[in-house]
């Protein structure tokens, strides 16, 4: 039996699913049960030590998981699990799609709080997994567009577009990473451990959900390489623009100096210049102005310096 909330079932439940429990909710559940509530506090400690736990029969565990946020982003929040021979209790303070999920498959029929544990766990696995490979898809779909977006469509706003949608994987394969292991030091807790009176879990379904971590995990950190990658191409790429830019201005500063000294010197107007008298003086400042500024430009186009 699947309770979510504390209710004159309790006694009869396998799982208690506590969200955002008051203290008297708490209190209830540990008079029926005889197992501690832990806090948002305790379950949020990020030790080792606190996180993983034995006490009067029964395991206490907590982990970081994967939650959405109202703005569509993603998040870690804590979830506390207490497990005992004869019933779980789950403790969190946000909204999880990995548990809801969970009470959804394993429906109204009858399962013992070992069974509930393990697919609580396989659950969040798989959903993870999901995640991974949602973040191996956009990686490969920026870097098709990073190396074969033609040259007129890197501009600035695309790079930064880019830029956004790397961060945006690089957070949320972060985030699947640190539940993973969360779920791996649990599993490994769990199997290694040897208390008297402990629960029995499956060893084998325990087994194959911590080969399951380690594997995302590998993936994971192949993934990242990935997002590293186009990351530093996304970043070579602006450096490349600036550097056009700054090619361009530097191009027409220099082309601009001859006419400007050519203006210069015929704009001084002193008395004595031989030019002043001349019939054609004019034409042939405009005439020197014009070529000064044509011969770096063509020289600079003969260097290939220019496209």
């Amino acid at each position: 039996m699947i309770v979510t909330s504390p209710s004159d079932t309790l006694a009869s439940a396998t799982w208690i699913d506590l969200l955002q429990p008051t203290a008297e909710e708490a209190a209830r559940v540990r008079a029926t049960t005889g197992l501690r509530v832990p806090t948002e506090a305790q379950i949020s400690e990020i030790e080792s030590s606190s996180r993983l736990g034995f006490e009067n029969g029964a395991y206490y565990l907590s982990t970081p998981l994967v939650a959405p946020r109202e703005d569509g982003e993603h998040a870690l929040v804590p979830v506390g699990f207490v497990l005992s021979s004869h019933v779980l209790l789950t403790v969190r303070f946000d909204p999880l799609v990995s548990i809801d999920d969970a009470r959804s498959q394993l429906g109204s029929a009858d399962r013992t709080a070992e069974d509930v544990f393990l697919r609580i766990f396989e659950v969040i696995v798989d959903r993870s997994a999901d995640k991974l490979e949602r973040a191996g898809a956009e990686c490969d779909e920026l870097s098709r567009g990073a190396f074969r977006r033609a040259g007129s469509a890197s501009t600035s706003k695309a790079l930064t577009t880019t830029l956004r949608r790397v961060g945006s994987v690089a957070e949320r394969s972060s985030l699947v990473r640190d539940a993973l292991l969360g779920v791996g030091r649990i599993a490994t807790y769990i199997m290694d451990s040897s208390f008297e009176g402990a629960p029995v879990v499956n060893a084998a379904r325990m087994k194959a959900i911590r080969a399951d971590v380690a594997s995302l995990t590998d993936y994971q950190a192949h993934l990242s390489g990935k997002v590293q990658f186009l990351l530093d191409a996304t970043l070579g790429f602006i450096s490349i623009e600036q550097n056009e830019i700054v090619k361009t201005l530097t191009i027409a500063s220099v082309a601009g100096i001859p006419p400007v000294l050519v203006a210069g010197i015929y704009g001084m107007n002193f008395h004595v210049m031989p030019e002043l008298g001349w019939r054609y003086g004019y034409l042939m400042a405009i005439v020197l102005i014009v070529l000064s500024g044509l011969l770096p430009v063509l020289w600079f186009k003969r260097r290939r310096w220019m496209s």
